[in-house]
């Protein structure tokens, strides 16, 4: 056992103590740029190599992170590399801590003139090592066979092969290498020289403007701040708004375009001292649009009596305006800014970094999984030990980066543990958070996302959506691996039935006055308009909703008066009767006659989640925001909203057939598939998603245009709203056939994968061939696996056909609110989301990582409110 032995290359030799050790040395693989490499976080965790002094270890023949008591979750032994890093504050001089305090003038991170980086202020140390690992004897535990120090010192007596595999882990890129640049600047490239300067015209009307600031104003509406200079004939006007609706008056625009569009150059009024490069130009020409340099403006200043050397700075350029919007945030009322909030950390009140434009996750993923949903933590999170969690067992590190119900286990845990939140001597402290206590969700957001057209990319999402996707891909996947939840078999209540409820339609037959009755699919979201013809304006100031900076400006704003609204009067008008004239009757003989519809809950499910329709299409079919307050209670009745169903001494319409409904589209054929573009656009618009789903199939799937005529011709349909049976609405599946040139031109590029190989990639990816490569490269250790992975998941069965195996549950309708999701921004794809939920007697407030006690939570400005049943309170099902 202690006999030592040696690795022997040409001009190195590897002393190993254990024979052991040697026979895990052979295993080392190089990673190459095609590989995935987790070096920078655990597969299982959110532990990275800061958090602990055992860091990560690295599988060096898979290339998967994980802590080191998860790193043989399928394997017996192995040889990994350990990362461990410091971060150490780095002196500072006094010359140092003076460029500190300077505010910073350009939009940039690790830039002169910039913000300060984490490489500025902090120094990160880095100790590697190669370890041998093995299962005890009774499997329980980890234990390590040989650690050997890896180092400049070192590393000359690895072998070769050892050396290229440590080297290749610490130098790859990783799967967060956009995350982890330290310089980022949204402007990249040098303001361009105008192509109009040297040719400007110059309308010689006398005009001289005055050095005096206080005489500028704004010819078109007297404003006084944020004005542009016209450099061809001397008007002066208003700028444009800035992205969060403050700024100008859009009146030096207004002006160039009044005027022919022939003068398109302007200087900011505040902005031009001696050194012209630094005043702020601005080009309004269609084939510029955009900030310029003027390199002849001291002389076209000149001809309006200003002289550059007598100017001084009096205002804020456009490019430090944008820093102060984005330093300070301010989110009034949503965010809560001006509020002295206390921050808070611990379990269940754990932040999550945003990933960039990531906050809809970040707010779904703290209403669902951190603690709010007790039968949800149940099953994902709260577990004593992350090692001994059921659904970590059987599965490997790599296996662990793609599996949905590994990646919502990580992230639950993560959440309801706090063993990641920050001490209280960090909560109030201005440094950058420490990575110890930084959560990137990075991992569950490529899983849940998956192939999706929209939750794939970086962009801003509708958080409704994401919810009820999340909702949909964890039935999926329950239902795929239900032999993995310990105790529950194949009868595993799936996540959206805690969420789940039926509606009934009672139509009545305006020629016999007979009745039918007609049950909804399952869903798990009640959207609700408004209608803003019951709305009124209360005497009382109302809160401001938009985000504003900061600046004198906006704090001179008059506030425009806001509408409120009774939450009682969309419930209302979601019941209200409505009359869908030409409905065929079968007991008629499919004769048409006019019908009465109401509609009313079938169950009151254990969580009710309500979204509210803030959005609505404009006249150039933009979606707007509703500006209106929301008057809605904590505690909620439902009881009246509840179908009573047929009563006694009604005259029904005779049972019928179980035929297709002549009143609702046929539903479509497997040829015939939803475009998941076409379906984002169209609910973008304000337009629910089984309704928008409906409309699709109804014209042959993609077709927007016609979607929406569909839309408005059928929207009082009883059944517009009803969800579509998977399989029937779904993206292009795994069975689609894909095109045989795009196979075999992949094999010949590719040159290393089967026909079969390929042709599952390309349907695997709705036969994207750049994505069919990459998921070839990334699957190259086992290949057949994966294939025959994605073959089995052909068979998994859909969420409907799961939520019909469970009778819906359902209680007294008096529900209790525990959770908001708000928004900021012109529409949901778009802005900021922010969620506040409630802990114990407190309401918290969940802004990315800033989490607070809440000192008035926006009640009246949320897209998103969460109920829960009154008498499922302290009794969680036990199914979880």
């Amino acid at each position: 056992k202690n006999k030592k032995a040696t690795t022997t290359t040409a001009t190195t030799t590897l002393q190993v103590s254990s024979s052991t050790m040697e026979d895990l040395l052979p295993r080392v693989r190089t990673a190459t740029p095609h590989d995935s490499v987790l070096n920078s976080e655990c597969a299982f965790s959110f532990h990275s190599p800061f958090t602990s002094d055992k860091g990560i270890v690295v599988n060096l023949e898979t290339f998967m992170g994980t802590v080191e008591d998860l790193a043989l979750s399928a394997a017996n032994d192995g040889i990994f590399l350990r990362i461990v890093k410091k971060r150490i504050p780095k002196e500072t001089d006094a010359m140092d801590t003076e460029q500190s305090s300077t505010a910073p003038t350009k939009l940039g991170i690790g830039v002169d003139g910039g913000f300060a980086s984490e490489n500025d202020k902090f120094e990160i140390v880095s100790t590697y090592s190669l370890v041998g690992l093995k299962k005890s004897e009774n499997g329980k535990s980890i234990e390590i066979i040989e650690e050997i120090p890896y180092n400049d010192s070192t590393k000359q007596n690895f072998n070769d092969e050892v050396r290229k595999s440590i080297d290749s882990v610490i130098h790859h890129s990783g799967l967060a290498v956009q995350q982890d640049l330290s310089v980022w600047q949204l402007d990249e490239e040098p303001n361009p020289v105008s192509k109009y300067s040297a040719e400007l015209p110059f309308v010689d009307n006398c005009k001289i403007i005055s050095p005096d600031p206080s005489t500028w104003k704004c010819q078109a509406s007297g404003a006084t701040e944020n004005l542009w200079l016209n450099l061809s004939d001397g008007y002066i006007g208003g700028g444009r708004k800035n992205w969060d609706g403050s700024g100008g008056s859009n009146g030096a625009l207004d002006h160039f375009i009044a005027t022919g569009e022939q003068y398109p150059l302007v200087v900011k009024l505040g902005t031009i001292t001696s050194d012209v490069d630094v005043a702020d130009c601005f080009s309004y020409a269609k084939d510029e649009d955009g900030p310029v340099k003027i390199p002849n403006l001291a002389e076209l200043l000149k001809k309006r009596g200003i002289k550059v050397t007598a100017m001084q700075k009096t205002v804020k350029s456009t490019a430090e305006l944008e820093v102060e919007l984005n330093a300070t945030y301010a989110f009034d009322a949503i965010t809560e800014a001006g509020a002295n909030l206390v921050p808070v950390s611990g379990p269940s009140l754990q932040g999550l970094q945003n990933l960039g434009n990531s906050c809809y996750l970040n707010s779904v993923a703290q209403l669902l999984l951190s603690g709010t949903i007790p039968e949800l933590s149940t099953r994902y999170g709260t577990s004593d030990s992350a090692i001994e969690h059921a659904l970590f067992q059987g599965i490997s590190a790599k296996e662990a980066t793609t599996d949905l119900l590994a990646q919502t286990t990580k992230l639950s845990l993560a959440l309801t543990s706090g063993a990641f939140a920050p001490p209280e001597s960090q909560l109030n402290s201005d440094e950058s958070s420490d990575p110890r206590y930084r959560l990137q969700p990075r991992m569950f957001k490529h899983v849940v996302a998956g192939d999706h057209v929209e939750f794939r990319t970086g962009q801003q999402q509708d958080a409704a959506h994401f919810a009820q996707h999340l909702l949909e891909q964890l039935d999926l996947a329950e239902r795929g691996g239900a032999k993995r939840f310990v105790g529950y078999g194949d009868d595993i209540h799936p996540s959206s039935y805690l969420f789940s409820f039926r509606t009934t339609t009672r139509l009545v037959c305006s020629a016999d006055d007979k009745i039918k009755y007609k049950e909804s699919a399952i869903e798990t979201m009640l959207s609700l308009s408004i209608p803003m013809e019951k709305a009124v304006f209360t005497e009382e100031e109302p809160e401001q909703k938009r985000q504003k900076s900061e600046d004198a400006q906006t704090k001179d704003e008059e506030t425009k008066p806001v509408p409120k609204i009774c939450f009682f009067d969309c419930l209302n008008s979601w019941v209200a009767e409505t009359t869908l004239h030409d409905y065929r009757w079968a007991h008629l003989g499919n004769a048409v006659a006019k019908a009465t519809s109401t509609t009313r809950l079938s169950n009151f499910p254990r969580y009710l989640f309500f979204q509210i329709q803030r959005y609505t299409m404009g006249t150039d079919w933009i979606p707007q925001k509703l500006e209106v307050d929301l008057d809605i209670p904590f505690e909620l009745d439902m009881t009246p909203y509840q179908s009573k169903g047929a009563e006694e001494g009604e005259n029904l319409v005779p049972d019928e057939k179980e035929e297709p409904d002549t009143n609702t589209i046929v539903e479509q054929s497997q040829d015939n598939k939803i475009d998941e573009n076409a379906l984002a656009r169209l609910m973008d618009m304000g337009f629910t998603m089984n309704g928008c789903k409906r409309a699709l199939i109804a014209v042959g799937g993609s077709d927007v245009e016609a979607a929406m005529n569909w839309v408005f011709e059928h929207n009082m349909d009883p059944d517009f709203n009803d969800p579509i049976s998977e399989g029937v609405a779904s993206a292009p599946s795994n069975t689609q056939d894909v095109e045989e040139s795009t196979v075999m031109s992949l094999v010949e590029n590719l040159g290393c994968f089967t026909v079969d190989q390929v042709r599952a990639a390309l349907k695997h990816t709705n036969g994207a061939a750049d994505r069919a490569a990459d998921w070839l490269f990334s699957h190259m250790d086992d290949l057949d696996s994966a294939i025959a992975s994605l073959t089995s998941n052909d068979n998994i069965p859909s969420c409907s056909d799961s939520a019909k195996a469970v009778s819906l549950d359902s209680g007294e309708g008096r529900y209790t609110m525990i959770g908001m999701i708000s928004h900021i921004g012109k529409n949901t794809g778009s802005g900021h989301y922010v969620a506040h939920m409630k802990r114990g007697d407190k309401w918290v407030i969940f802004n990315d990582e800033k989490v607070a006690i809440s000192a008035s939570p926006p009640l009246a400005h949320a897209y998103l409110y969460l109920y829960q049943r009154k008498d499922t309170i302290g009794s969680p099902h036990t199914n979880y």
